[in-house]
């Protein structure tokens, strides 16, 4: 079996996708990149030149010229992966309260993703990289050499992210929390420009009833190296 050089993993909030993606890399040795991250790097560019982030036409036509990338992290402070804005290293800047508070207003603009997505595919062509987000399979990199889905039930997200809200000493009503996925996934799957869903060619990995590290098990399987499983 060839082994995948580029992996997109897709799915719905909560199903795991960035926590196995990014034991996957670290298996494989590959770069694991949240493409969010990149949205959080345009949002911090729009801070840094006194762009409203609610200005669509200006912060689109700012990303179009940003260089954005993102390399193996080359620090162990936490970082999962390095990330540069036009050279400079912004890993920990993107993560600030102020782009917390805006990202997700930037990341829905057109031409912002539009401009995302062709820095994206510039990474993916580099190889050695699993790509984690929502579209990664249908829109960034069609062409991936494996296109996983991670989906689970509603229920079982919603128990998962109670879980982990709870650890964190966060409030974590499961009710509250389920209707909040099932919006989620209603909104993500409905929109307009690149809605969630399976790629064609895409393997459907249902992980209801599967652990991490048996998920994480399965993609290197299908990615032709189960040697390092477990």
């Amino acid at each position: 079996m060839t082994r995948a050089r580029t992996i997109a993993i897709d799915g719905p909030a909560a199903s795991g996708k960035s926590t196995v993606a990014q034991r996957v890399a670290d298996k494989l040795g590959y770069l694991f990149l949240d493409t969010g991250v990149m949205y959080r790097a345009v949002t911090l560019a729009a801070h840094q030149a006194g762009i409203d982030p609610a200005a669509e036409s200006r912060v689109a036509e700012l990303a179009a010229r940003l260089r954005i990338d993102a390399r193996p992290a080359s620090k162990l402070d936490g970082r999962v992966c390095d990330v540069f804005l036009d050279g400079d290293d912004v890993t920990w800047a993107i993560r600030s309260a102020e782009v917390d508070s805006d990202v997700s207003l930037v990341s829905k603009y057109a031409g912002v993703r539009r401009a995302m997505t062709g820095l994206q595919r510039q990474i993916g062509a580099r190889g050695d990289v699993v790509m984690v987000g929502r579209d990664i399979g249908t829109v960034v990199l069609p062409g991936a050499d494996l296109k996983v889905y991670l989906d689970a039930s509603v229920e079982e997200r919603a128990r998962r992210r109670a879980t982990e809200l709870a650890a964190r000493g966060q409030p974590a009503d499961f009710v509250d929390i389920l209707e909040s996925l099932k919006e989620r996934d209603r909104l993500d799957s409905t929109r307009e420009l690149a809605p969630l869903k399976p790629a064609h060619d895409s393997v459907v990995l249902d992980t209801t009833a599967l652990s991490i590290e048996e998920a994480v098990d399965k993609v290197l399987e299908l990615a032709g190296r189960p040697e390092l499983s477990r």
